[in-house]
């Protein structure tokens, strides 16, 4: 299987023959013919953009919440900001597992930090917002 493009759109080939090739559009399952002439390949990888259905926000959750703990973390921060010792106290996490646990999410651009009650806290950023509700419907 490859990735393909067609008139500015990504679509996987699933056959190609002289004319016309089958392809796949990731977003929607439906599949099509389409002259073969009028297909670019496309180095990207296939399986990439067969992901490419799922929105940008929810990708980069899926990618970072890799636990429980973690996907808790985000929705609790999604029912409102926390200071970052209500993390340690409301949850039993040590500062370092806190830490780490924030700075994943940081790093993947779906928590800030922000001014809670005075105190240094964090916050969902709007793709951690977006990812969040894409995911709850």
């Amino acid at each position: 299987m490859r990735a393909v493009e067609h008139e500015g759109k990504r679509y996987l080939l699933l056959t190609k023959s002289g004319d016309s090739s089958r392809v796949r559009d990731p977003e929607t399952g439906d599949q099509r013919y389409v002259p073969t002439e009028e297909l670019t390949m496309l180095d990207a990888d296939p399986l990439e953009t067969a992901a490419s259905a799922v929105p940008g926000p929810v990708r980069r959750l899926v990618r970072a919440a890799h636990d429980d703990q973690m996907l808790g973390l985000v929705l609790e921060l999604r029912a409102e900001p926390r200071p970052a010792c209500e993390l340690m106290d409301a949850y039993s996490l040590c500062e370092s597992d806190a830490l780490g646990l924030v700075t994943e999410l940081r790093a993947a651009g779906l928590v800030e930090e922000t001014t809670v009650a005075g105190e240094r806290g964090y916050q969902l950023t709007e793709t951690g917002e977006q990812a969040v509700e894409t995911l709850l419907g």
